[in-house]
C-alpha cells in the first residue's frame, strides 16, 4: 500500500480510470456481439441496423483512448465484410 499521499490518490485515480475503460470495452463487445449472431442468422437488415450502433461505440471507444485507432479500424473492417458477405 502507498505511504505517500499523492500515491494513495494516484491509486484512487487509476481506479475509476479502469472502471470506466472496463465499461467502454464491454458495451462495444456486446454491440460487436449483436452484429455477429444477427449476420450468422442470415438476418441482413438486422446485422446493417446493429452495424451502424456497433461501428459508433467503437469510434467513441477510439477516441476515448480505450482502443488504438488501428485496432479500432480492424474492428470495423471485419464487421462490414461479415455483414457484406450475407446473401
Amino acid at each position: 500500500m502507498a505511504n505517500i499521499k499523492s500515491a494513495k490518490k494516484r491509486i484512487k485515480v487509476i481506479a475509476k480510470k479502469t472502471m470506466r475503460n472496463k465499461m467502454i470495452k464491454s458495451a462495444t463487445k456486446t454491440a460487436v456481439k449483436k452484429v455477429i449472431t444477427a449476420a450468422q442468422n442470415g438476418n441482413k437488415e438486422e446485422a446493417k441496423a446493429l452495424l451502424v450502433m456497433a461501428v459508433k461505440t467503437i469510434d467513441k471507444a477510439c477516441t476515448k483512448g480505450v482502443y488504438h485507432k488501428n485496432n479500432a479500424s480492424r474492428k470495423k473492417s471485419r464487421l462490414y465484410k461479415m455483414v457484406n458477405k450475407i446473401a
